[in-house]
């Protein structure tokens, strides 16, 4: 009996050979691959197999991997993890910020990549409470995975659609860094100075869309997002 297949993986890589261990890996773990060689390449593969998830290499040549996810945050929800041989904290601090959802620095190993993936899909694909939020004119949709601020549509991440669905749960309430991960991210092993990242992200995109929805932070404490007042509105 043949094994389901666990999903569409598409592998960014300037590196042939670690493309294709990437591969050979992937495929022992059921998931079926595409590859792509330059920053346009990705693009275009991206539009035309809609993979599951998105392997980028920051050293892409023609287009390079900053740039192709800039443009895939322009329109797309896909989950990506990039792969960058720079070491330095704020190289992967500049990856989460443009909205990766995890950053791997080479060299690493084809096993952690392997369960890197698995866990970026498991808290973006596993969506088991169907029902809708409010926090004034924001509604966040667990089931469709969908954030809107009246009747526009907010372009969110995975990690900041999650990030976002756990604040707008308890609006006023204040989490920290620890608690926001183990509501939204329970499978993350993300650390809690990244969420700063995402978190900001995401209010800038909350105040491009509507001043009337605030992500506040509390100082020592961490997060909380509420409805603006008509009163602090006129003030601003």
């Amino acid at each position: 009996m043949s094994e389901t297949p666990a999903g569409l993986i598409l592998i960014a890589e300037n590196e042939t050979s670690v493309a294709r261990s990437l591969e050979t890996y992937f495929h022992h773990n059921h998931f079926r691959t595409e590859r792509a060689h330059d920053g346009y390449q990705t693009l275009t593969l991206l539009r035309h197999s809609e993979p599951d998830l998105v392997v980028l290499d920051a050293g892409l040549p023609k287009l390079d991997g900053w740039e192709v996810l800039r443009r895939i945050r322009r329109q797309s929800n896909t989950p990506v993890i990039m792969t960058t041989s720079q070491t330095d904290e704020l190289e992967r601090l500049l990856g989460l910020g443009l909205g990766a959802d995890d950053v791997m620095v080479k060299p690493f190993s084809f096993r952690e990549a392997v369960a890197r993936v698995k866990a970026v899909l498991r808290r973006t694909q596993h969506h088991t409470n169907d029902t809708v939020v409010h926090v004034g004119a924001l509604s966040v949709d667990m089931r469709k995975a969908q954030a809107r601020l009246g009747a526009t549509p907010i372009a969110l991440t995975p990690t900041e659609f999650k990030l976002l669905y756990s604040l707008a749960t308890a609006p006023d309430r204040v989490f920290s860094r620890a608690e926001l991960i183990e509501h939204a991210l329970p499978n993350s092993n993300m650390l809690e100075r990244t969420v700063d990242s995402h978190l900001k992200n995401l209010r800038r995109k909350l105040r491009h869309y509507d001043h009337s929805i605030k992500l506040e932070t509390v100082r020592g404490m961490g997060y909380k997002l509420h409805e603006v007042s008509h009163e602090e509105l006129q003030l601003n």
